[in-house]
């Protein structure tokens, strides 16, 4: 007969618990230098967003490349975002008439179109497709521009890349998305509108006017300043992570992942604080 290995008897008592307490170590070790790394990483992502507002108000002030990049946030983002409200609004009106018809408040879908549009809706959808568009082109650019050294070029050249690179599009994106969620609360409540009076047989002078005397001043500056936050955490997200993309192709693509992942995880935190700032006490 061949011979048989002998099965691998129990590990006695004692040695059983050093085992469990070096592997708990081991993973309670792995644990703390993850946790570590990400401090760094949040360290050097504070970092780079105190410099770039730092530039801001600093001289010199290149308004060519702001402008370029508000026609580039702002402009080209138009179509993707007003589609998103129109549909948004729409689908936001037939909703609210299937809820409100079982307690017979039908009246009160205006006014939900409109403030959930204004408050939540316009800032938060304009500011997610923005990131989807805006901030991997961002990172794109600017991780090519680190891999072809182009960057480091600029260093060379005595042109600092914050200030040239990173603070126009941060400027851009803070003033360009508040007009973007403007303009998409107005597509969105028309959306609405157009839902309620062509569909749901509602009269239209009754409709706007409940829109119109139900939305306060407070909620189309809170929708703004949202909007503005947004913008900057967008631009802040796409430009840390291209400035900081490593080396080769996969890097770059890496970069684009990653800053469109965050800008949508900080726009959503952020949108939770802000609410909180505005509306806990009402």
């Amino acid at each position: 007969m061949p011979n048989q290995v002998p099965a691998a008897r129990p590990p006695q008592k004692a040695n059983f618990l050093r085992w469990v307490a070096k592997n708990s170590a081991a993973r309670l070790a792995n644990l703390g230098q993850v946790f570590l790394r990400f401090l760094a990483q949040l360290g050097v992502f504070a970092l780079f967003f105190g410099r770039g507002i730092y530039h801001i108000f600093r001289p010199p002030f290149y308004l060519r490349l702001c402008l370029r990049q508000l026609v580039e946030i702002g402009f080209y983002s138009l179509p993707v975002v007003g589609l998103t409200a129109l549909f948004t609004g729409m689908v936001l009106a037939l909703q609210s008439y299937t809820g409100f018809s079982r307690f017979n408040a039908e009246s009160a879908i205006a006014n939900v179109v409109a403030l959930s549009m204004v408050r939540e809706l316009g800032p938060v959808l304009a500011g997610l497709m923005v990131a989807g568009r805006v901030g991997a082109a961002m990172a794109a650019e600017l991780g090519t521009m680190r891999v072809t050294e182009q960057i480091d070029a600029m260093q060379t050249l005595s042109t600092h890349p914050i200030k040239y690179l990173v603070v126009p599009r941060l400027v851009a994106g803070m003033i360009a998305l508040p007009i973007l969620v403007l303009i998409a609360d107005v597509i969105g409540i028309m959306g609405g509108w157009v839902v309620a009076v062509g569909k749901l047989d509602f009269n239209s002078s009754a409709y706007m006017v409940s829109t119109v005397d139900f939305i306060h001043s407070d909620d189309v500056v809170s929708g703004l300043v949202k909007a503005a936050v947004f913008g900057l955490l967008i631009a802040l997200s796409g430009c840390y992570f291209g400035y900081h993309s490593k080396r080769g192709a996969q890097g770059v693509g890496q970069a684009t992942t990653l800053a469109v992942v965050m800008a949508s995880i900080l726009i959503l935190a952020s949108d939770y604080v802000l609410t909180e700032l505005f509306f806990a006490r009402h």
